[in-house]
């Protein structure tokens, strides 16, 4: 019979290789969010559209591995650490807000006339930015809980 700390010693090889994905798509969310924050939206043409779609691929693939990647274990009764699972309470209803907003930015922008580029887009990306940082303070917490303080979490930069 298995120990809980066996178990857990398995697992967290497991979790650390998909927290790592998760912070690689983070970083490189991060640099196309600083890449797009630059641009002028007052002429839209088609660099805007790829660096636009190149984003909002990696945003949603980004979320899309912090729910699978830190939320699915907790989520399916499989975490037993109670420091972990006090932090989950604590911080998923902030970080499903979030998500919220992402899904939302994605699919406002899933192919958006220009001038929905041009009038809303600088306003939407701040917002966004406002939640994605909430959202990496809120998993970077997740993440030491989960894999211990010894853990280095790269820090965010916003450029490559």
């Amino acid at each position: 019979m298995a120990t809980t700390n066996d178990a857990d010693a398995n697992t967290r090889p497991q979790s650390r290789k998909l927290i790592d994905s998760m912070l690689t798509e983070r970083q490189q969310m991060l640099v196309l969010l600083w890449e797009l924050s630059k641009l002028d939206f007052g002429t839209v043409d088609q660099a805007i559209l790829d660096l636009l779609e190149d984003f909002k691929e990696i945003l949603v693939d980004y979320i899309a591995a912090g729910h699978f990647g830190l939320y699915q274990r907790i989520a399916e009764g499989k975490e037993r650490r109670a420091a972990v699972l006090n932090t989950a309470r604590d911080i998923y209803p902030r970080i499903e807000q979030s998500t919220d907003v992402a899904v939302e930015f994605s699919e406002r922008y899933d192919g958006a006339e220009d001038e929905i580029i041009k009038n809303k887009l600088t306003t939407d990306l701040s917002r966004l930015a406002e939640e994605v940082t909430t959202r990496i303070d809120l998993e970077d917490q997740l993440i030491t809980a989960m894999l211990g303080r010894d853990y280095h979490i790269p820090d965010v930069q916003p450029q490559a």
